[in-house]
């Protein structure tokens, strides 16, 4: 059975009053990048995965670097759900445009 591509939302907004605050935010963003996300916008990041487990599993790591405070959210969507997502005012970034899964069709 072959495996559907996946993508993960993530989408948060926590506070950023104090130094501790600022501290934990700026920890939870940098994980996200070292777990292979990539901002679509600010406060939403998104990651490719192959397949339900794996982005299941990518979920599971995001409750281990969450801050103490803020309100995060996940979102699983297939590739076709997030391919759906219309842009209404401005472009896509550079990295969005890096990031495209690539088809490859062999004959």
């Amino acid at each position: 059975m072959e495996e559907r591509f996946m993508r993960i939302l993530v989408m948060f907004d926590v506070p950023t009053h104090t130094k501790e605050d600022r501290k934990s935010s700026a920890r939870f963003r940098k994980e996200l990048l070292k777990d292979g996300f990539i901002m679509l916008q600010f406060s939403v990041y998104v990651r490719i995965c192959k397949g339900v487990a794996s982005a299941n599993s990518h979920c599971q790591r995001l409750e281990l670097i969450l801050p103490p405070r803020g309100n995060i959210r996940a979102l699983i969507l297939t590739e076709k759900q997030f391919d759906q997502m219309k842009l209404l005012l401005g472009s896509k970034s550079d990295l969005e445009e890096v990031h495209q899964p690539r088809q490859l069709t062999l004959f």
